[in-house]
């Protein structure tokens, strides 16, 4: 192939700029065919990005012969199960973060895909992001010699209206809370920057009682590499924060995951700041790696055995052991 085309399944908000202008902005890709319930709105993505098929049920796209590959960008309660069907078609698959609601459905979807000789890659961009790339550039440049321990910080007031819940705090599809949701971008970055995370524990409660998933979360954790970690997820506070910050023996480095703000590097000679904008499509320099990878002409940082990694984790902070 020259060209890998691309099959969405779930045109919803995430690929309205994020992934989906990606699909068919991104070198040596096209974005042939999307797929959503309700037919209306599968028609008018199509016609809005130009895209020349659209379906209302999975079977059709998956199916299709013109369909090389497949995104899945639907919440987290299906990803286990369209992976599956992907994968039994003989076409790799691409889907959202979090990987799946699980650990246990995580594992299942890897074998899916190793069954049937297919590869699985999830999109956890940050993997790919030019800021994130030059924090992960400094650490292994030793600009703060060697790591002692990252923290987080991440909060936000609560806005949820209880009689009309976002799915992402409905623990039946997302898995859980805005933990899920946010801090699975987090801790997936931590695993790509210092390697993986060898165990963790935390707390989770629901505090402002608005939904049933938690919604303050608490945790530490350890790296294999002998590093640690702790960190504080809170979705009904007073405003919002959003900080990483890495601390070794010579210095330390302080960044965003949401906000997008310079990175820090702070040593004995003072701090020094990188301010690295996001490209307009924050997923593409992800997919990039992806149709590389496809094409056999490079590697993907994302995969689903990365992935799964980071729900393991996940898992054992909020249930105390990996689903």
């Amino acid at each position: 192939m020259a060209t890998i085309r691309w099959g969405i399944i779930g045109c919803g908000d995430v690929t309205e700029v994020k992934s989906g202008p990606a699909l068919y902005k991104t070198r040596d890709s096209k974005l042939v065919a999307v797929m959503r319930r309700s037919a209306d709105k599968a028609r008018d993505y199509a016609a809005r990005h130009g895209v020349p098929k659209w379906y209302d049920q999975a079977d059709a796209l998956i199916g299709d012969p013109d369909v090389d590959a497949v995104y899945i960008a639907t919440p987290p309660d299906t990803h286990a199960h369209y992976t599956a069907q992907v994968a039994r078609a003989g076409k790799p698959v691409y889907v959202e973060k979090p990987m799946a609601r699980n650990h246990g459905e995580c594992l299942a979807m890897i074998d899916a895909c190793r069954r049937a000789g297919v590869p699985l890659f999830v999109a956890y961009y940050r993997r790919a992001l030019p800021a994130f790339l030059k924090v992960k550039s400094l650490v292994e440049d030793g600009a703060i010699g060697a790591v002692r321990f990252a923290s987080i910080a991440l909060c936000q007031p609560a806005s949820e209206d209880p009689d009309a819940l976002p799915w992402r705090v409905v623990p039946e599809i997302s898995g859980g809370g805005y933990f899920f949701d946010l801090a699975s971008h987090q801790l997936d970055f931590l695993d790509f920057l210092l390697g993986p995370i060898a165990h963790a524990s935390g707390h989770a409660t629901n505090q402002a009682k608005l939904y049933q998933a938690e919604d303050a979360v608490t945790a530490s954790f350890a790296f294999e590499s002998g590093a640690l970690g702790v960190g504080v997820w809170n979705f009904a506070a007073d405003q919002r924060c959003d900080q990483i910050e890495i601390v070794g023996d010579k210095g330390r480095i302080a960044f965003s995951t949401f906000a997008f703000t310079p990175v820090a590097l702070t040593t004995n000679a003072g701090t020094q700041t990188f301010a690295i904008d996001p490209p307009q499509h924050v997923q593409q320099p992800l997919i990039q790696t992806v149709v590389n990878a496809l094409l056999g002409r490079g590697e993907c940082p994302s995969t689903g055995t990365s992935a799964a990694r980071t729900s393991r984790i996940m898992d054992q902070i909020v249930h105390g052991h990996a689903a």
